[in-house]
């Protein structure tokens, strides 16, 4: 934690502080909001937002840098395979990227859920910088990357992108 806030000093001048923790239902408008702003994510209702953060708060994380939510990762375990993290979405605001924030929201996720031996995702063929984020995880993780096609265009309704599938493990 110490190198994350050593990082963002620059942009802080003064004293930052930096905490990755569970959400509450009090952060689902930040995440909502965070969504909302990255401009690449598919948006949730806000609704959705307020469930994820009441009813799947242990498996997804949010950034707080000086007490306010710069980021969060919502994730899943997958019922059908429950070795496996399937990770939902990931922002973080624009005021913060490039400090890493992301990585760190991952590798915490995945230190927090010793059973999941695997990391899942969902990204659309040009999204390269979610593709580099998984790929730079699972790197840091020293496991290999399946990626195949999980949901073909024709499969959305709205003319959707072909959403890939990153399966990442087993983890070391």
């Amino acid at each position: 934690m110490q190198n994350l806030e050593e990082e963002l000093k620059h942009i802080h001048p003064t004293e930052t502080t930096v905490a990755l923790r569970e959400p509450a239902v009090a952060d689902g408008a930040a995440m909502w909001r965070l969504a909302r702003d990255s401009k690449t994510l598919d948006l949730n209702s806000s609704y959705a937002y307020l469930l994820w953060a009441r009813d799947f708060a242990r498996t997804s994380v949010i950034v707080s840098v000086d007490g306010e939510p710069g980021g969060f990762v919502t994730g899943y375990i997958r019922p059908d395979e429950p070795t496996t993290l399937m990770v939902w979405q990931v922002a973080v605001d624009h005021a913060y990227r490039g400090q890493r924030l992301a990585s760190r929201m991952l590798t915490h996720l995945a230190e927090r859920h010793p059973e999941c031996t695997h990391v899942e995702t969902t990204i659309t063929s040009d999204n390269t910088a979610s593709i580099a984020l998984f790929m730079s995880f699972a790197s840091a993780q020293g496991a290999p990357v399946d990626v195949r096609t999980v949901f073909p265009t024709e499969a959305f309704p709205d003319g959707h992108d072909a959403e890939l599938v990153f399966r990442i493990g087993p983890l070391s």
